[in-house]
């Protein structure tokens, strides 16, 4: 049987373009897009993310004490303004068939908690002989959005309800859960917790942990042992300071990457974005070129998951071109244990231990030019060199010479 995870997950979230508020018809037509454009490349998730539960959800932030969409178990539903084949008690089920008809897998964004409404309400915990009043933790609230209280897991309850959640995921037909606000600060219990629900679920999902705020490595072994991927960042942006943050953060992260648990670097914040979304207003990302394209160089050696939070229809043909050079996705799906392996200064390398594939990237802000002995990147002098964007041959000197534009970088596959 196929390990769950087993390369890094890629696809589509819709956080970085529409925010809390986005609506059935929007999912559905990048889900199309991918199906027809994409998916032959790897992309394969649909993931709705925060408050799909919130009728009056909005732009640019949260509304405080929010009248959610809850089931008489306080589960949240999606709001049927949004989602309207939600209607009548269909939860997701519908738009997950829809997206599965694609050849497609869903998924969904759910907060850390119990929602508050529930607990005012006392709702039953299905399956169970608990009740919503009984679980709540009132000091470990989330730090941007008053939805739900943490969770008291000295009771029983708080297993239950996790149950309950994860078990209405697996019968809409959920592939995917972004679980958020679990690990910054980290509460190992709700991961427990969460994990525990997943597996007892009966379908196969991949669980997914935010944010990454300050993310200590001493938890590797314990987000490796209870999740899929994790991210190791807060929310990035389509900012050079953001995606220059990571190098650091992936590099010392990396030796925790490996099939079914992934360090993941966030989202891909390319293409048509911020149209409803918390940071800025309707764009083209912001990152130039060789910005976009090392970001992505860096997060395909590194391994990360990949998931691109544009509007996928209404973005450029160069964006769709970036996101499916299948030789560069390639050292994502196939690359091997990848380590940074050379840094002076703002030049930093990365290589695949088995010597498939070598990345070099300018951090600074002037053009550089170099040359590294194939023996300084740890691997033997190679027969060929593949330029894994230009996807043209070179030719495989003594060293490796490159001449990167500010902020650039090349990848290269060695045979």
């Amino acid at each position: 049987m196929t390990r769950l995870a087993a390369t890094p997950p890629m696809g589509w979230n819709s956080w970085d373009v529409f925010g809390t508020s986005v609506t059935e018809a929007e999912t559905r037509a990048n889900a199309e897009f991918i199906a027809e454009h994409m998916a032959e490349y790897g992309w394969e998730y649909v993931v709705v993310d925060i408050q799909w539960y919130e009728p009056g959800a909005r732009s640019g932030g949260y509304n405080s004490g929010a009248k959610l969409c809850l089931d008489e178990y306080g589960l949240p539903q999606p709001a049927p303004g949004r989602f309207p084949s939600a209607a009548g008690g269909a939860g997701f089920k519908p738009l997950a068939d829809y997206i599965h008809a694609l050849g497609l897998k869903f998924g969904v964004h759910i907060l850390r908690g119990v929602p508050r409404q529930a607990v005012a309400a006392d709702t039953p915990i299905r399956g169970s002989e608990y009740s919503a009043a009984q679980i709540p933790d009132r000091e470990r609230l989330s730090s941007w959005v008053d939805d739900n209280w943490g969770i008291d897991h000295s009771h029983p309850g708080g297993q239950a309800y996790y149950d309950s959640l994860v078990r209405q995921f697996a019968d809409w037909g959920v592939d995917y859960i972004k679980a958020d606000d679990m690990i910054a600060p980290y509460y190992a219990d709700e991961v427990e917790a969460f994990w525990n629900a997943v597996q007892k679920s009966g379908r196969d999902i991949v669980l997914s942990l935010s944010p990454g705020v300050n993310l200590s490595v001493g938890h590797a072994e314990h987000l490796k042992a209870h999740a899929h991927q994790w991210r190791i960042s807060a929310d990035l942006w389509d900012r050079w300071r953001d995606i220059d943050m990571q190098f650091d953060l992936l590099r010392d992260w990396a030796p925790h990457a490996g099939p079914g648990h992934w360090p993941d670097a966030d989202m891909l914040p390319l293409g048509r974005m911020g149209l409803r979304a918390e940071v800025g207003e309707p764009r083209d990302s912001l990152l130039t070129p060789d910005e976009q394209r090392t970001m992505l160089t860096l997060w395909c050696v590194a391994r990360s998951p990949l998931m691109v939070g544009a509007d996928l229809p209404a973005s450029s043909e160069e964006t769709i071109e970036l996101l499916t050079n299948p030789e560069v996705l390639a050292a994502q799906r196939s690359g091997a244990d990848s380590r940074e392996v050379w840094r002076d200064g703002k030049h930093v390398a990365w290589a695949s231990v088995d010597g498939a594939y070598v990345a070099v990237f300018n951090r600074s802000g002037e053009l550089a030019e170099f040359g590294l002995p194939w023996t300084d990147l740890g691997v033997p002098g190679p027969r060929a060199v593949r330029d894994c964007w230009a996807r043209t041959d070179v030719e495989a000197g003594a060293e490796l010479r490159v001449k990167l534009p500010a902020h650039g970088s090349a990848l290269y596959r060695l045979a």
